[in-house]
């Protein structure tokens, strides 16, 4: 379990395929800051990567390695993912945490392509295009992660929503360098879901 507060940007440092399969090994470069310690790429953590939740196969000093299944490759950014590429790292939430953003799972409920940022005052608008079975789970105020980053929905049109990203997010996020027509991961509120569920009981 996480917050969606990203407590550093990591970087791809390879990419390896496994076996015969789509399967893949990734090893990810660490932050240098506090929050990177050793004690946190310990063997068998979770880690966000990007809104992903990951484990840990093998670590060193300042990078650590996960291996991914095809499967969640096929459903995330994974699969655009080559050495040089910046992602969102949260460690996972400990008893007792402050959940300063909301309770994100790391289960990636699907992809949205950014449609455009615009500069709005001091932050820049974003706005995203989900896929229709998706839509009526983003409401206007509600939260939502995006690329593991807990953010509150600004407006929703459509297929459409869009949030504001401030400049302390964009400078300490993966914000900083995408760009309109990329991907991004997106898992909607756990709220919405079971509530969505609960609803669909009872109109059958």
């Amino acid at each position: 379990m996480f917050t969606g507060l990203i407590t550093g940007i990591g970087t791809v440092r390879a990419v390896t395929p496994l076996g015969t399969g789509q399967d893949a090994r990734f090893v990810i470069a660490t932050p240098d800051n506090a929050a990177w310690q050793h004690a946190e790429k310990a063997l068998g953590a979770s880690i966000a990567c990007s809104g992903v939740c990951l484990t840990v196969v093998e670590a060193g000093a300042d990078w650590f390695a996960v291996e991914v299944s095809a499967e969640t490759i096929s459903k995330t950014t994974l699969g655009d993912w080559q050495p040089g590429t910046e992602i969102n790292l949260e460690g996972s939430l400990r008893l007792g945490d402050e959940i300063g953003g909301h309770l994100v799972s790391g289960h990636v409920d699907g992809l949205a392509k950014v449609v455009s940022a615009t500069p709005e005052h001091g932050s820049i608008r974003w706005a995203f295009e989900l896929p229709d079975a998706l839509a009526p789970y983003v409401a206007a105020k509600g939260s939502i992660a995006i690329n593991g980053v807990s953010l509150t929905v600004n407006e929703v049109e459509g297929n459409r929503f869009g949030v504001n990203i401030i400049p302390h997010t964009a400078a300490h996020t993966n914000f900083r360098s995408l760009r309109p027509g990329e991907m991004v991961n997106v898992e909607i509120d756990m709220l919405a879901r079971y509530v969505a569920r609960q609803l669909s009981f009872k109109t059958a």
